[in-house]
This record gives structure tokens, C-alpha cells and sequence, in this order.
């Protein structure tokens, strides 16, 4: 096997003579002395850039799909970048605004708000929210006749389209939780539904075929396939959504976001659509910025099967591999450049035959006890899907750039693990 693929690695990642990486200008071996591991390290200058192709490539509107790697710093380095926030959840919402991101400036999605939620984003004055059902016009009508705001508001429109990806990552098609169908004439009967109500501004479309999508022609069949609704609605904004897919293996091959961008607007103008082209990145954005770094504990070598290669991690802090049978590289910092001979499986710590990180990887045969494991290419949905499975600490997050690192989340302490066990209360008693 060869060496890992360095295009795999952040922006700002150098491989030094010695075959050591530096990420933002620090030597990776020595953050996981620094901070301990697991450990994520993102490139700050790298997410910046990929936040301003999105504004570049959408220039009427590109908002950060913030569940793909949440925290305050990354709120506001978003939103330095001129990116608005795309959030899902109450919980989301506040982390933006406790970030300080103006609230006329997140897009409210979900399939199943609550009025709760519906509650929250309109007392903040959330900008945007992306209507999902019937049920839920009902609910945000029961709470504007209530004394709220009249929100502005988009329609989720479900277009029956196969995206090329996962079957679980497929949002577009018929059988989908989410969305207003096209198929059976749902999304224009809420559409004129929406024009007529007085508790609502309606604002446009929204459509989100799927994630991890690697070819543009997907959402240039999208565009195509509700080009005639849209020309007849003649919405003011049309947001194409997210779900631009990123090389994780060698050789995959992902569209940049600026191809992605001209893909689109160039099917709208075909389609005769003169709405305001919006979109959401979230994956494309925060993915490749970021390495995790683990420490190999125990190697466990099965004569004629395989080596086994544990980890002080795993599915706790990167689930992808369990919930999609998602591929990564994995490699050794200390000797990047290493051709990489020894086929391993990399595993993590959990009581879990399938907690597996990486099925089927190489790794230099100088392996040893303790050494640093990496595997690229992950700061989308891991830290953001994280869990605290066995109880498990979840790991920091640090920003580095320029040769500075800037801890952005704390590692978990196990006094963390016992803040809401009320049982902690009753034995004080």
C-alpha cells in the first residue's frame, strides 16, 4: 500500500523532510502530547476558505449546515466568513445565538419542530424557517395567532429524485420523512396554502436530495425536475439545500463547491428560474479541514486473518464507519510519507464487535505501542454525532493556524459524566 494521499490532508498541511505532519504550523505528534487524545485538529484557515467558496459560489445566499460540526468558534467563523447559520434544533439555535450570530440570520430546519422550538425561533427572531408538513403549518399558525411574528418561510419540497449516495443519506426520494411531495401535488396545494395565510411571509423552496453526493448531475436533475414548478410559483428564493460529497479514500474524487455552484445556477438558467439561488454546505465545508488523532494501545496480531490495531476512541466519537460502513485512510503523523505495508483493522475501545474506525487499512510496519493514529478527513459528523457510549469522554476540539492552537471544545472529565445524575444529589442527602 502506499503512502497516504496528502490531498486527503488540510489546506495548510506540510509533511516536514523528516516525514512528520505539521497542520496551521504545528507539529501533530506533539498536539496529542499537548492535549492529550483523542483529539480533533481542525485547520482554521481551511474552514476559512471553504467558507468564502460558498459565498463566492452562491453569492445570493450560502448558509453553514452547522449540525455537520457545531461548536461557538465554528459559528462564528462562519459567520465572520458571510456565511448565515442552517440549524435543525432548539439546541442548535442556541448554541448560535449564545455564539452571537444574529438570529435574522439562521434558517430553521427540521421534519418534526415542536411548538417549543417553533416558540423559540420566533421570540429570537430567527430569519428563515423551512416549513416540513401540514402539521407543522398548523402548529406555526397556532403559534403566530398566539401574539409571534409573522416568520419569514420556505417549503421543503420533496421532488421523488435518486441522488447517487447511501440509501440512508438519500432525503430527495418518495419514501422520505421529509419534505412536501411534488409527485402528488402536496407541495404546491402548501405553497398556495402559505400565500394566503396571514401568520406567515412566504418566502420561496427549499430541496435537499441527498448527502454525500459526489456527482453535480444529481442536483442539476433536481433543478430540472422542479424547473416547471418553480417557473409557475415564481418563489423570490429557491435554496438547492445541501450535500456535496468530499473525498474520504483514496481514489474517490469530489466536486469543488465553486464546480458545485456553477452546476446549479447554470440548470436554473436553463430551467427559467430567476429566483435567488441559495444553498447549504456543512460536509463540504468542515470535512477535510480536520484529522483525529488517536493513541494505539493494544496490537493484536491474528495469524492468517488479520492485525487488529485498538485505539483510545472509536464509535463514541466517529460513528460514520458503524451507521454507514463509511471508508477512511489512517496513517502515522510521525511518518506521513511511509509507504504503508501492514494491512490493519482499526478499532475502538467500546464493548462492541463493530466498533470498527477503519475496515480495512495499512499502516507502516514500524507500528508500535503508543504511537500516534490518524485518520483524515474527519470533521464532519463525527465530533457533531459523538456519544458518550460506555461512558466514554468525548474529546476536545482545537483550532490551529499560523502556529497557534486555540482549544475550542474542553475534553469531558469524568465529573462531567455525573452533572445530570440526579442519583448524585440523593447520595449528598
Amino acid at each position: 500500500m502506499t503512502a497516504l494521499p496528502l490531498d486527503l490532508l488540510p489546506d495548510s498541511a506540510t509533511v516536514r523532510p523528516d516525514g512528520g505532519l505539521e497542520i496551521g504550523g504545528l507539529d501533530v505528534v506533539d498536539l496529542a502530547g499537548e492535549f492529550g487524545t483523542p483529539l480533533f485538529v481542525y485547520d482554521e484557515d481551511h474552514l476559512r476558505a471553504r467558507c468564502q467558496e460558498a459565498v463566492s459560489a452562491f453569492p445570493d445566499g450560502a448558509s453553514y449546515a452547522t449540525k455537520a460540526f457545531t461548536c461557538m468558534a465554528m459559528v462564528r467563523l462562519a459567520h465572520e466568513e458571510g456565511m448565515s447559520l442552517d440549524v435543525s434544533t432548539g439546541g442548535e439555535i442556541q448554541v448560535a445565538l449564545a455564539a452571537g450570530a444574529p438570529a435574522e440570520d439562521l434558517v430553521f430546519h427540521g421534519n418534526n419542530k415542536s411548538v417549543s422550538e417553533l416558540e423559540m425561533a420566533l421570540a429570537a427572531g430567527v430569519g428563515r424557517i423551512v416549513v416540513d408538513s401540514f402539521a407543522e403549518i398548523d402548529r406555526l399558525e397556532s403559534v403566530v395567532s398566539g401574539g409571534a411574528m409573522a416568520p419569514k418561510v420556505l417549503i421543503r419540497v420533496n421532488p421523488g429524485v435518486e441522488a447517487h449516495t447511501h440509501e440512508y443519506l438519500q432525503t430527495g426520494v418518495e419514501d422520505s420523512k421529509f419534505g412536501l411531495s411534488t409527485v402528488d401535488g402536496s407541495a404546491r396545494a402548501a405553497y398556495e396554502r402559505l400565500e394566503k395565510s396571514t401568520a406567515v411571509e412566504l418566502a420561496g423552496l427549499h430541496v435537499h436530495v441527498g448527502s454525500q453526493v459526489f456527482d453535480v448531475g444529481s442536483f442539476r436533475n433536481v433543478v430540472a425536475e422542479l424547473g416547471p414548478l418553480v417557473r409557475d410559483l415564481r418563489p423570490e428564493e429557491f435554496s438547492i439545500g445541501g450535500g456535496l460529497g468530499v473525498a474520504y479514500v483514496e481514489g474517490e474524487q469530489a466536486p469543488t463547491i465553486t464546480e458545485w455552484g456553477r452546476a446549479v445556477h447554470s440548470a436554473a438558467e436553463e430551467a427559467g428560474i430567476e429566483a435567488h439561488i441559495m444553498a447549504e454546505p456543512g460536509r463540504a465545508i468542515v470535512a477535510a479541514a480536520a484529522v483525529t488523532l488517536y493513541s494505539a494501545g493494544t496490537i493484536k496480531e491474528i495469524p492468517s486473518i488479520r492485525t487488529y490495531v485498538s485505539v483510545d476512541g472509536g464509535m463514541s466519537d466517529n460513528p460514520r464507519p458503524v451507521l454507514y460502513g463509511s471508508g477512511y485512510e489512517v496513517f502515522l503523523p510521525r511518518s506521513t510519507d511511509s509507504e504503508r505495508a501492514m494491512p490493519v483493522r482499526v478499532v475502538g475501545k467500546h464493548c462492541e464487535s463493530g466498533d470498527v474506525l477503519v475496515r480495512d487499512g495499512h499502516l507502516p510496519s514500524s507500528l508500535e505501542q503508543g504511537d500516534i493514529v490518524a485518520t483524515p478527513v474527519t470533521g464532519a459528523y463525527g465530533h457533531s454525532m459523538g456519544s458518550n457510549y460506555n461512558m466514554v469522554l468525548r474529546p476536545p476540539v482545537v483550532f490551529v493556524k499560523n502556529g497557534d492552537a486555540r482549544l475550542v471544545i474542553r475534553r469531558e472529565t469524568y465529573d462531567d459524566l455525573l452533572t445530570r445524575d440526579l442519583a448524585v444529589l440523593d447520595a449528598v442527602d
